[in-house]
């Protein structure tokens, strides 16, 4: 991800793009591990709610989910047709990928970037790395790839979206949710190493091995937990875009920095 300038926020942009180069690597045969990285000093700040680059009426390409394009359909039709496309859908894709994927974690990780963290099969983070889903601010029960029962376990997915706190990398350790927390000046290169040791196992041995964890996940209700959830999510857009300003609740990027701060000096 190549946005440093905005903390690597997630525009169509950048997630197309990103879903083309996955395409690549997998189609590559010299590619054994495939690193998902963010440039700069974060790793993602989420989705893009307000930078200059924001464009969410341009069209693309679908390819995740089987739908009608989104651009020129109003209201929750347009909504959930982009939402089911660029956020679910491709998230679902990439998890599925059938070569091992490690996420390279650094700085933040927030909402929409735990998702793309959560889709690779591994997570290496920086001491620095922090993580947090703050969009219960918003009053939406947490982002579209709804994994955290999952990835967290029920009691600490409930804080996090309860309080939309911070937590570490150490905490994220603790938890089971990063496998390795490393200095930041060896991020890079402990990353690497780790992909070079998986890399020297048989590629097909390592796609079935995917498949066998990703299908016992599912069989642990993930996928049709996650379906549920997308339902609430837009039901929650829809009461925002009903009694007030627009579907997020009237939040920005600006006014939730504020809140996550305010809240943090109380």
């Amino acid at each position: 991800m190549n946005r440093p300038d905005y903390r690597n926020a997630q525009n169509s942009v950048m997630t197309y793009a990103l879903d083309a180069a996955f395409t690549r690597a997998v189609e590559d045969a010299g590619v054994k591990v495939i690193v998902l990285a963010g440039s700069g000093k974060h790793f993602s700040a989420g989705h893009d709610i307000g930078t200059p680059g924001r464009d969410h009426h341009v069209h693309y390409e679908n390819r995740a989910a089987l739908w009608w394009d989104h651009v020129d359909r109003p209201g929750g039709d347009q909504r959930f047709a982009r939402e089911l496309e660029v956020y679910l859908g491709m998230c679902r894709r990439w998890r599925e990928i059938p070569k091992p994927t490690i996420a390279m974690v650094q700085g933040a990780c927030i909402a929409g970037a735990l998702m793309l963290a959560w889709v690779c099969d591994l997570i290496v983070a920086s001491e620095d790395a922090f993580f947090s889903d703050p969009v219960v601010r918003m009053g939406i029960p947490g982002v579209e790839y709804f994994a955290h029962p999952w990835v967290l376990g029920p009691r600490r997915a409930k804080e996090m979206l309860f309080t939309g706190d911070r937590f570490t990398a150490a905490q994220a350790y603790e938890w089971g949710m990063v496998n390795r927390v490393v200095p930041r000046a060896e991020l890079e290169s402990q990353t690497l190493a780790l992909a070079e040791k998986m890399s020297a196992m048989p590629q097909f041995g390592l796609a079935l091995t995917k498949k066998a964890v990703n299908q016992c996940e599912d069989l642990m209700g993930m996928r049709a937990g996650m379906d549920s959830v997308f339902g609430l999510h837009h039901f929650a857009h829809a009461h925002n875009a009903e009694v007030g300003a627009d579907a997020l609740g009237g939040m920005d990027a600006r006014s939730m920095k504020a809140s996550a701060r305010a809240e943090g000096e109380n």
